[in-house]
């Protein structure tokens, strides 16, 4: 194996998603400047943010879901006056969530060889792909659905947004860009699984909050997310009244800490990082009044974050041994950007960051450079991933880190150069393989180790996808030429005889999507 080619596979698999199938010459682009095709991504302006037709901001898309919901009231209310069974309207408040697909990219239909990948029609600025054929899902099929069966615009929406951060991720000349993007977006995390706004917000609170900052300061990218209704809304600080305000004294509620305690202890200092249950308390404090405006409209435009002084909690505060000055929105603002300084939190990020990209066991060292960088750059986030690709350990450390199964469906796609058209077989795959996309069991979000994704249970499942992609599509793949063309002189003799081996050219496909070689970064 040449030193070329074991530094193009650490620029694709442990920074990106992996080579794209067809005429795309990935793994070349890659050994001829391993460091540069990655850093490449990270120097184009606007790279991580996101726009496609028809995806709306917050505050339109809460107008829709409220809209939605009190049509589906009146339709409710009216429905014993017309003879409608009220069981087949939808519910009023339940969530409209994924349902679990007995297989992901069961459906997926690539009948020609890989060529040159293309952006849909549908995607910005993109062009009508011309190869493999679109993959249809089950629910694509015609069928006669139920009224409660029939999408709504919560779903609609969420599909909508799903589909263009896969386009984006299958396209990306290397992926990096769109590696961070769903780094920060699980770091800060919120679930689609909660509530139909949850839902709705899911997409929106990403390419609000989190793509505009993921090569930006750490400061604003804090600010953007916890002042964003999608945020306010999981953690529930719309809920939180100041004891002492006027809010607070009439309707005799308080605090609640759910917000400020994950600023705390998963955004930004990490447990053990030198804060107090006084500390969170007194964080609580200081963002109350931190809201969005329900639907009425009454303090703005429905969907908007909004501060409510009547809900805050007057007076000063003390947080990690500084007083904070009685005020407004301000107070709260202030409070951030201190923590978000912290070295603390220089600490717990770099962790993090080096966790994900490098190694279950962080390297301290490596650690500790980045903490230093993320420190005396203000917390500039690319300066930050910079030092990370130019560090020895980033490229000398084994690809021992198993995919996360978000990962390893998009690697699939890339390879077999397909760009979806339809988001189902993907929401399906996620599901099944326990990651439902933006849609976390908790806040501290999907987990980032091996551990949580090498279990058997899991490995058989991929093994089932990995099957039912090359029952589609194996006969017309040479599993031989695609392994050369993404993995040249780096794949194993093991994996080489075991494909070379194969019965059939579909088992073929699933054993190379199998390997050690593909399933590791």
């Amino acid at each position: 194996m040449s030193r070329d080619s074991q530094a193009a596979l650490v620029a694709l698999h442990r920074f990106g998603f992996g080579a794209r199938g067809g005429a795309s010459g990935d793994f070349v682009d890659a050994a001829s400047d391993p460091r540069g095709f990655v850093k490449a991504e990270l120097l184009r302006a606007s790279g991580a943010l996101l726009e496609a037709r028809g995806l709306q901001s917050t505050p339109l898309l809460a107008q829709a879901a409220f809209a939605y919901q009190l049509e589906v009231r009146k339709a409710r209310e009216a429905a014993p006056k017309s003879g409608q069974p009220v069981e087949m309207l939808p519910a009023p408040t339940t969530d409209d969530k994924p349902q679990r697909h007995n297989l992901s990219l069961n459906a997926m239909d690539m009948t020609a060889q890989p060529q040159a990948m293309k952006a849909p029609d549908n995607a910005a600025g993109g062009t009508v792909a011309t190869a493999p054929e679109t993959m249809q899902s089950n629910a694509a099929k015609p069928q006669v659905a139920q009224p409660a069966q029939q999408p709504n615009v919560i779903q609609k929406t969420f599909r909508a947004e799903a589909l263009a951060r896969l386009q984006r991720a299958v396209l990306a000349d290397c992926g990096v860009t769109e590696r961070l993007v769903a780094f920060w977006s699980n770091h800060f995390c919120i679930s689609a699984s909660k509530g139909q706004l949850g839902r709705i917000w899911a997409g929106s609170f990403e390419r609000e909050a989190i793509r505009p900052h993921v090569l930006g300061r750490f400061a604003d990218m804090l600010k953007a997310v916890e002042q964003h209704p999608a945020m306010l809304f999981f953690l529930d600080n719309q809920q939180s009244l100041g004891p002492d305000s006027r809010a607070g004294q009439n309707r005799k509620r308080g605090l609640n800490e759910n917000l400020a305690r994950e600023i705390m202890e998963l955004h930004t200092l990490g447990v053990g990082g030198g804060y107090t249950q006084e500390d969170v308390t007194s964080l609580a404090r200081i963002i109350t009044g931190w809201t969005f405006v329900g639907r009425q409209g009454i303090l703005g435009q429905p969907g908007s974050f909004v501060f409510n002084a009547n809900a805050h909690e007057p007076g000063p505060q003390m947080l990690l041994g500084k007083s904070y000055p009685a005020g407004g929105v301000e107070q709260g603002e202030a409070a951030l950007a201190d923590i978000a300084r912290h070295p603390s939190t220089a600490k717990f990020i770099a962790t993090k960051l080096v966790r994900h990209f490098v190694a279950d066991d962080p390297p301290p060292a490596l650690v500790a450079r980045l903490a230093d960088t993320f420190a005396k750059t203000d917390g500039d986030l690319k300066a930050v991933t910079l030092a990370l690709l130019d560090s020895d350990e980033a490229w000398s450390a084994p690809l021992t880190k198993m995919r996360s199964p978000y990962e390893y469906l998009i690697a699939t796609g890339r390879l077999l150069a397909h760009v979806p058209e339809e988001p189902g077989p993907y929401l399906g795959g996620l599901n099944v393989l326990g990651q439902p996309l933006w849609s976390p069991a908790g806040p501290n979000g999907f987990p980032d180790t091996n551990a949580a994704w090498a279990a058997p249970e899991g490995m058989k499942l991929r093994l089932d996808i990995a099957a039912q992609v090359s029952s589609r599509v194996g006969n017309n793949i040479d599993a031989r030429e695609l392994l050369e063309f993404a993995f040249a002189d780096t794949a194993s003799p093991e994996t080489r005889r075991t494909i070379e081996r194969a019965e059939t050219r579909q088992q073929a496909l699933a054993l190379l999507l199998m390997s050690p070689e593909f399933q590791r970064r």
